[in-house]
């Protein structure tokens, strides 16, 4: 073997070595900051926010069953807590578990009616549920609140399409052509399937 190819067999060894490293000190962090969350909620049991906080730490180690748990928990103390209701939404749509978070995404809205991201993330969870007419009325509410929301129009055209209104799908096609070419070529997409599905 050479002197060059043992040198970055080294080199290589002690790479690998200190990503390992590097990874245990994350892993390590990760189980300390959850303890110090912990710790806070134990202290301030009746701190809604504490819970907040406990549930995020578990949401970013996708813990969502324990995430849900806290977040239920900040819930009791504050029931219109809204940054809780969105948590929980989060939280149960990210376990594909899109009836729970309906409900608390419904909540946001009845929070914040004139928001429009609150009326898109609502259209997402009903076009995840099969509910398109749902899902549009819902991105309608979201465009007419921010009229120039490419992602809305192109979530409603999906449901459009998804419903067989190829019409409407069309339409909306011809519209992101003009505003966001990358939206208006997976729509493309969208399209090419249904028509290759309504063949067979």
């Amino acid at each position: 073997m050479l002197k060059h190819e043992i040198a970055i067999r080294k080199f290589s060894l002690a790479l690998a070595a200190l990503l390992c490293m590097v990874g245990l000190a994350a892993c390590g962090n990760r189980a300390s900051q959850l303890r110090e969350l912990q710790q806070q909620v134990w202290q301030n049991p009746e701190d809604p926010a504490a819970y907040l906080n406990l549930g995020k730490g578990y949401a970013r180690q996708q813990q969502y069953t324990k995430a849900i748990e806290a977040y239920r928990k900040a819930l009791a103390l504050e029931p219109d807590l809204d940054e809780a209701h969105a948590a929980l939404g989060a939280a149960y749509f990210n376990q594909k578990n899109y009836s729970a978070a309906l409900t608390y995404l419904k909540k946001r809205v009845d929070l914040s009616p004139d928001d429009s991201l609150r009326h898109f993330d609502l259209g997402n969870v009903y076009l995840h549920l099969g509910r398109y007419d749902s899902a549009i009325a819902s991105y309608r509410q979201a465009i007419e609140n921010s009229y120039s929301f490419d992602e809305a129009y192109y979530n409603m055209a999906v449901c459009y399409i998804r419903e067989g209104n190829t019409a409407e799908a069309e339409r909306i096609h011809a519209w992101l052509q003009k505003k966001n070419n990358y939206l208006a070529v997976s729509l493309e997409r969208h399209m090419h399937e249904a028509r290759q599905g309504s063949r067979k």
